[in-house]
């Protein structure tokens, strides 16, 4: 216990005094920047002040004058991960109901929820993320009693304890099988509840709400003005083809809502409407079994059909379930680069699977300068020991606004401190 309790206090006055950006280069290492392009076999990354000032060919560097300079030779060079639609920092312990601030099921509130004053910096899950690649993230809440979960936040997962760094990036609501749900039991209640809490927020931003006969309270509605205006984006978790097609027409009555689609499983199936709409998708990277009758089409082919029908898609929505934890989001990527090889399969290319977890999350959320390495984005990247999708590959060193970052964890103390003992001090356990 007195061990864990300095590690604790060493880690936390870390967090408190924020390090101050690196300069560095990178040279000989495999290069993948992010935006959908191959890996470039011998590349080059040059970071000043914590932005990358140089990402491309190393014969096209004309000079580096930036110390220290880190050899790459085996080493791959991407920019870090960026994982969208996950619950990092908002508990510890699932199970226990104190430390969880997933889901307000009990609030008078839904849309006005905001998850970014209950991020915690400290949690152990954006220790365990940021070991696997992860370096910024789209943290969202819960549905509790309504369709609507509140607003989600852009966090960074360095080690300072200003995690936030765009609140309210985005409203959540539901409209599939759970929306139905928190609605009355029905999507035609649920279709009724979003339509009049946007025409009441409408109301409210133009005046005309007096708050007599609304069903929205004040904070909801008023929360719901940047949704309408289009200043913030609407996320909708759908996922059958014909409630896709249903929340796309929401701009017929709505013309400035700034949509985006979660989940989707069935897309595949209007993705030329999905394209044609111009709204992107954050797609499971692993959703193929009919659990629901609102996945009944679902298929590992999703996001590459997707794709190839011109749909900006995101690898994410790694709440749980069959995703689990978001440093999985390289394994997910991978696996729809292994689908191009099987006949019949749908997958992405490497470049492709490398951009639906990095640049194109980043520009879901509205950051042109994150999940990419190019000049004036910020310096956010990790070296990993080989392809960075293949599962057996690992970060060796992660940097985060140009500063490195710990990869200790609480599973790796664990590791150091049990994995050289005598077998004779193992505790008792060890002996089932």
């Amino acid at each position: 216990m007195k061990h864990l309790l300095t590690v604790a206090i060493s880690a936390l006055a870390l967090a408190a005094s924020p390090a101050a950006a690196q300069d560095f280069a990178i040279i000989n290492a495999t290069l993948a920047v992010g935006d959908g392009s191959d890996p470039i076999p011998d590349g080059t990354v040059i970071v000043r002040n914590g932005a990358v000032i140089f990402a491309g060919p190393t014969e096209a560097v004309e000079s580096i004058d930036v110390q220290p300079v880190i050899d790459g030779q085996g080493l791959w060079v991407t920019p870090g991960l960026v994982i969208a639609m996950t619950d990092l920092g908002l508990y510890d312990v699932s199970a226990v109901s104190e430390g969880n601030d997933r889901s307000a099921s009990s609030s008078r509130f839904n849309a006005a929820l905001d998850v970014a004053p209950a991020i915690n910096p400290a949690s152990q899950h954006i220790g365990i993320a940021r070991s696997g690649g992860l370096t910024r993230a789209l943290v969202t809440p819960a549905h509790g009693r309504s369709l609507f979960a509140g607003q989600g936040a852009m966090i960074d997962l360095g080690m300072d304890l200003d995690a936030v760094q765009t609140p309210r990036v985005f409203q959540l609501a539901n409209l599939g099988e759970t929306g139905a749900s928190k609605s009355g039991g029905s999507r035609t209640a649920a279709h009724v509840e979003l339509r009049n809490a946007l025409r009441e927020a409408r109301d409210f931003a133009a005046g005309r709400w007096s708050g007599d006969g609304n069903l929205l309270t004040r904070a909801d509605a008023q929360a719901l003005g940047p949704v309408i205006s289009g200043k913030q984006k609407l996320f909708v978790e759908v996922q059958r083809a014909s409630d896709i097609l249903v929340v796309l027409a929401l701009k017929e009555e709505f013309a400035r809502l700034d949509l985006v689609l979660v989940g989707a499983a069935e897309g595949w199936l209007v993705a030329d409407e999905i394209a044609a709409a111009g709204v992107p998708v954050i797609a499971e990277g692993l959703s193929d079994l009919p659990v629901s009758f609102e996945l009944l089409a679902a298929t590992q082919s999703n996001v590459g059909r997707m794709t190839q029908a011109g749909v900006k898609v995101a690898i994410g929505s790694m709440r749980g379930g069959s995703n689990g934890q978001p440093r999985n989001a390289a394994q997910f990527a991978g696996n729809l680069v292994a689908l191009t090889k099987i006949p019949g399969a749908s997958g992405l290319s490497w470049g492709q699977a490398l951009a639906s977890i990095s640049s194109i999350p980043a520009r879901i959320a509205g950051l042109d300068n994150v999940g990419v390495l190019k000049r004036g984005a910020v310096g956010d990247l990790v070296i990993w020991d080989g392809d960075p999708l293949e599962v057996s590959t690992a970060p060796v060193r992660v940097f985060i606004d140009g500063v490195e970052q710990s990869l200790d964890t609480h599973q790796t103390r664990l590791r150091e401190r049990y994995r050289d003992l005598d077998e004779s001090e193992l505790p008792k356990a060890y002996d089932w």
